[in-house]
């Protein structure tokens, strides 16, 4: 029987140094080459960074739904500000749920805000605040002159919420906590325009909005535009509670339904529910006696010329696997 030998008895110790020299990142001693170990660092660290600005500040382009097509931030700006409408204050959006980032505020305003000076009944405070990028998980876009011309949303509008250290709805970013007091159904009911809404599910504009304003506080329906159904066979509201975000490590099936990963619905959710441009495919959603309004609206194979989603998805589910769950009060 021959005796086994090792690469370094092979090969020399000298030789097998000499080899492993020519690995890209095998050697990190000589200051010139970066070493493997620190290379997946600098990775890692990368990566949180990108998933933590998707998370918090990309659109994927969904303004074109959200402003141009239902021009929320027309109503927002109500009548007086360029827009229609009776105009969204800040309290009426703190009212709905939305949150505003103390970090992105002034000192000078934050100032203002502890004494009372700024008056938060005024729709154009709300611009203002749009215009700092500070209320939590909504951008504006504005022209050259400062008038709201756009908005969009991000993932952080439903799966984070602020700590109150300031005063209620107003304090410091808490990434991947739910935010329970989001009325989604009723912002989206502040828009003047929902004939897209309307024309998908084949409904009225009264009865699209009576569905809206029956989820509440903290609850969304997903499948609304997937299969039209916007109530329970026990006649309550079709709506869920909005999920957290952190946590996820370990997490296989991103739904109780075991519908789909958390990779699945980060991209189904920026597609369908953000109405983002990107590329998205599921032949489930092709099925037109479980899914008859994405079956009708193609929704099973979603293309854009320009893809601003699917390139995130790596960094944004990184970030995701990082936010630990905090502790059980």
């Amino acid at each position: 029987m021959s005796k086994r030998t090792f690469p370094g008895e092979a090969l020399g110790i000298a030789a097998l140094l000499a080899v492993l020299a020519l690995v890209p990142g095998a050697r990190s001693d000589d200051g010139n080459r970066e070493g493997t170990e620190q290379l997946v660092d600098r990775n890692a660290s990368q990566m949180i960074d990108e998933g933590r600005r998707t998370f918090r500040f990309d659109t994927f382009g969904d303004q074109a739904f959200w402003g141009d097509a239902l021009k929320l931030h027309q109503a927002i700006a109500g009548a007086s500000l360029g827009g229609v409408g009776s105009r969204v204050s800040p309290n009426t959006a703190l009212a709905v749920g939305l949150k505003v980032d103390l970090e992105a505020l002034p000192v000078t305003l934050r100032n203002n805000l502890a004494q009372g000076n700024v008056n938060l009944d005024d729709p154009a405070t709300t611009l203002a605040l749009l215009k700092l990028n500070s209320v939590v998980g909504v951008t504006g876009f504005f022209d050259a002159n400062g008038q709201i011309q756009s908005i969009g949303i991000q993932c952080v509008l439903c799966h984070s919420t602020v700590d109150n250290s300031f005063a209620p709805g107003i304090g410091r970013r808490l990434d991947g906590w739910a935010n329970r007091n989001l009325n989604v159904g009723a912002i989206i009911a502040l828009a003047t325009d929902l004939s897209v809404a309307t024309n998908l599910l084949g409904a009225d504009d009264k009865s699209v909005r009576a569905v809206l304003n029956s989820w509440g506080p903290g609850k969304f329906d997903a499948e609304l535009f997937l299969d039209g159904k916007a109530f329970r066979p026990d006649g309550l509201s079709s709506a869920v509670l909005i999920p957290p975000a952190f946590g996820l490590a370990g997490v296989n099936l991103g739904t109780w339904t075991g519908f789909g990963s958390t990779t699945y619905w980060n991209a189904l959710v920026a597609n369908l529910e953000m109405h983002g441009a990107g590329t998205f495919y599921d032949s489930r959603l092709s099925d037109p006696q479980q899914f008859p309004v994405a079956a009708k609206a193609g929704f099973n194979n979603v293309r854009h010329d320009s893809d601003l989603i699917t390139s995130k998805l790596a960094a944004l589910h990184f970030y995701q696997l990082a936010i630990a769950a905090p502790k059980a009060p």
